[in-house]
């Protein structure tokens, strides 16, 4: 098994590539080792001593390190979890996933659904090449509320691809749309 890697726009985050599938569909999100539960591949990944967050894409995963470690360090380390784990044969996740987008009840629905489309076809499949995902949060007048994964999740350019990007797109197609924000984990 040759496993690649990639930078990301974030310098604490990189992107592991296995050559398999990681997910069947969407996306799963660690941002803590407590939260790994239902994924052996992702309890694996945090007992490398540095990992601060993991993230699945379809085809990749990205891993984050705390400041306090250097790639070099930690990045045989991680290569060597994923491998044993994929010879392992246990599964990558064990349950039901989740959906991407939080649900939206109220007055809002049409609007809704056209940020979610978009951000489904114009925005996730730019940002997964980076390693990471972006899905809806909620939406109160006006405001878009994001929610910020994998290597999104404390980028230094998160902020420009919120307001530059991702708010001129979803203001460009739906004039309901004022402001676009990030919400925390």
């Amino acid at each position: 098994m040759f496993i690649q890697t990639e930078s990301t726009p974030n310098p604490a985050t990189l992107k592991f590539l296995p050559g398999q599938a990681v997910l069947d569909v969407g996306a799963a999100d660690f941002p803590s080792a407590t939260a790994a539960e239902k994924s052996p591949l992702a309890k694996r990944i945090f007992t490398v001593t540095g990992v601060t967050a993991v993230f699945f894409g379809t085809d990749f995963v990205t891993v984050t390190k705390g400041d306090d470690v250097e790639w070099q360090h930690i990045k045989p380390a991680i290569l060597g979890a994923i491998m044993e784990h994929y010879q392992s044969g246990a599964p990558v996740m064990e349950g039901e996933g989740q959906a991407a987008h939080a649900a939206h009840d109220g007055p809002d629905g049409d609007v809704v659904r056209q940020i979610k489309e978009l951000l489904d076809t114009r925005v996730r499949p730019a940002v997964a090449q980076d390693g990471g995902d972006i899905t809806f949060h909620g939406f109160d007048r006006g405001v878009v509320y994001l929610h910020m994964k994998g290597a999104c999740a404390g980028c230094p350019s998160s902020t420009l691809t919120l307001k530059m990007g991702i708010e001129n797109l979803l203001r460009h197609y739906i004039p309901e749309v004022l402001e676009v924000r990030p919400v925390a984990a």
